[in-house]
């Protein structure tokens, strides 16, 4: 069991950490957000559990969610928030890093850092990253990463294929500064060419 601490009061996981009620009891958990299909919830008295019901698959919309889970994190001011998915490397992450973006005022770029400082093995599908770019322009109008897709049918994205598209500080305080968007990533369901970014 391993759970990682991303601020003082949000912390990742896999689907075992939420059931060590020591641990829950520990971190001051009250809100646990839940990021898959079936794993049960934890009955603990004054913790608020929420279902976010996604597979782990690129075609999943798990930007249907952002919004709202950014919204109960944000919003818990009573103890601490636990996101988890069933192996913590995918969906939970991509939660996480969406808050980060809409209340930390952090860039995509500076999000997937920070996340990866506190849980190294990461690893989101290749959809959740399409949402998360989407959602990064959304948000700023810009993108700061591209992903590279090296190889057809690629399900994963390793970090060294998130690519900055120009230098930035670790963390921002506000919103990045501008930046012009040069390519951004093309679901291997979409295109079966060697090649997996397109120019804009």
């Amino acid at each position: 069991m391993l759970l990682s601490q991303v601020t003082p009061t949000l912390f990742l996981s896999g689907a075992d950490a939420p059931f060590n009620a020591a641990l829950m009891s520990q971190k001051g958990i009250t809100l646990i957000v839940n990021a898959t299909l079936s794993h049960a919830f934890p009955a603990y008295p004054g913790v608020e559990c929420l279902r976010v019901p996604v597979c782990d698959l690129p075609c999943e919309r798990l930007d249907a969610h952002f919004d709202r889970v950014a919204d109960r994190i944000h919003g818990n001011h009573t103890g601490g928030t636990l996101v988890h998915c069933a192996a913590g490397m995918s969906r939970s992450p991509a939660l996480v890093m969406a808050y980060l973006m809409r209340y930390r005022g952090v860039t995509l770029g500076q999000a997937h850092r920070w996340v990866q400082e506190s849980r190294p093995f990461i690893r989101l599908n290749v959809g959740f990253w399409e949402q998360l770019l989407q959602y990064e322009r959304r948000l700023y109008g810009r993108n700061t990463v591209r992903v590279e897709l090296e190889r057809a049918g690629l399900k994963r994205v390793e970090p060294g294929m998130v690519v900055p598209l120009r230098a930035e500080p670790a963390r921002a305080a506000g919103p990045p500064l501008s930046t012009r968007v040069t390519s951004v990533p093309r679901s291997p369901a979409v295109s079966r060419t060697p090649l997996m970014s397109r120019s804009q």
